[in-house]
């Protein structure tokens, strides 16, 4: 195991953030593998899952039984775990400037399309070689100004020649979900069934560039850029969300971890038998037809059915009773499927998104994430 830090420059003269990665395996190994918890500050469970997810890669380097290498990056959000207000920690946006640290990214595939042109030919691996290089020196020439960004860039920069990356998050109460773009769904069908996840959400674009597709999208364009030249997706990317914000267990982490080390035998990074592959819980569906349930009116938040439910379009999920005049709204579901996060407050604003159902049929454009 080898621990590396950056130290990312604050707001103020003399402050700074540092962040740590652990790398395990051998650096020049053909299969790389990278894994961030924390980049929203205010959710644990990814941070622990991580943690967890170094011991075992410690124990496999000891036996030498990885083969590939994998950097992990337990706390990647230095700026946000430092934020407080009030008596709570605010680690979802920044401070400064209310912008979300798991949006805005660069957009290095344009560039990288400008760099490689006329340099890519009939050879994969020279072509896989020469296009990261590309995006490298993108990531090199962006100009990060404040702490955010220059923390984005240290992130990219830790993920950028990976062949797969996964960004650990969870919602507010939530069954395990995992967000990736439809190239990759099948990639990540061994990672779904051994966390038992209940809903794989698919888009190619789900807006505000978040880290996942920022290291991964450049893959797609490109190819569709050149498409006489052989070009591999060489980058496949989740967002994987653990459950809910007070789902912090060491034993939950450690199935966690357990079920990513298993992810990784069936990518190649460990020699072995692969452990036999799950019923899955779920199929994939489109982000677009993930319904996201609007408080109608402010008050007491009751739901009337449980994570995982399999709910029908125009069924009861949730009341809002007025706690002065006791009178209850419903909220019903206009799509079918299911019930696999919801929010972890029980007093509700107008306007404000209490839940989430992942139906089959994609209804929504434009921004399809929370903000």
């Amino acid at each position: 195991m080898q621990q590396l830090t950056f130290d990312v420059e604050g707001r103020g003269a003399g402050t700074t953030h540092r962040l740590t990665s652990f790398n395990f395996g051998d650096p020049s190994a053909r299969l790389r593998l990278y894994v961030q918890g924390g980049l929203h500050a205010d959710e644990a469970p990814g941070m622990i899952a991580a943690r967890m997810l170094c011991g075992r890669l410690e124990a496999l380097e000891a036996e030498g039984r990885l083969t590939g290498h994998v950097c992990v990056v337990p706390v990647a959000n230095p700026i946000g775990l430092s934020q407080f207000a009030l008596g709570q920690q605010e680690g979802r946006f920044d401070n400064y400037d209310g912008k979300n640290f798991n949006r805005f990214y660069p957009d290095l595939g344009t560039g990288a399309i400008r760099r490689v042109e006329g340099s890519l030919t009939a050879d994969i691996v020279s072509n896989v070689k020469t296009i990261r290089q590309a995006l490298r020196a993108e990531l090199t020439h962006w100009r990060a100004s404040t702490p955010a960004d220059r923390l984005r860039k240290v992130l990219m920069s830790l993920a950028i020649d990976a062949d797969y990356v996964l960004d650990l998050h969870c919602d507010g109460e939530a069954e395990v979900h995992l967000y990736t773009q439809p190239a990759f769904a099948q990639v990540f069908a061994p990672l779904s069934a051994h966390l038992g996840a209940r809903a794989v959400l698919l888009a190619e674009i789900s807006g505000d560039y978040p880290f996942d597709e920022a290291v991964a999208r450049p893959w797609i364009d490109i190819a569709r850029a050149f498409p006489d030249v052989p070009i591999p997706l060489s980058c496949a990317s989740s967002t994987v969300e653990l459950r809910g914000r007070k789902d912090v267990d060491r034993g939950v982490a450690e199935r966690d971890a357990a079920a990513i080390v298993r992810f990784l035998a069936h990518q190649g990074f460990i020699d072995g038998e692969l452990d036999p592959l799950p019923e899955p819980l779920c199929e994939a569906t489109p982000l677009a037809g993930s319904e996201a349930l609007v408080a109608p009116l402010a008050g007491l938040l009751a739901f009337t059915r449980d994570l995982g439910d399999v709910v029908l379009a125009d069924e009861i999920v949730a009341e809002i009773v007025d706690p002065l005049s006791g009178a209850v709204t419903p909220v019903k579901a206009t799509t079918s499927g299911v019930f696999y996060a919801r929010a972890d407050t029980r007093i509700a604003e107008t306007g404000k998104r209490i839940g989430k159902i992942a139906g089959k049929q994609p209804y929504r454009d434009g921004l399809l994430l929370s903000p």
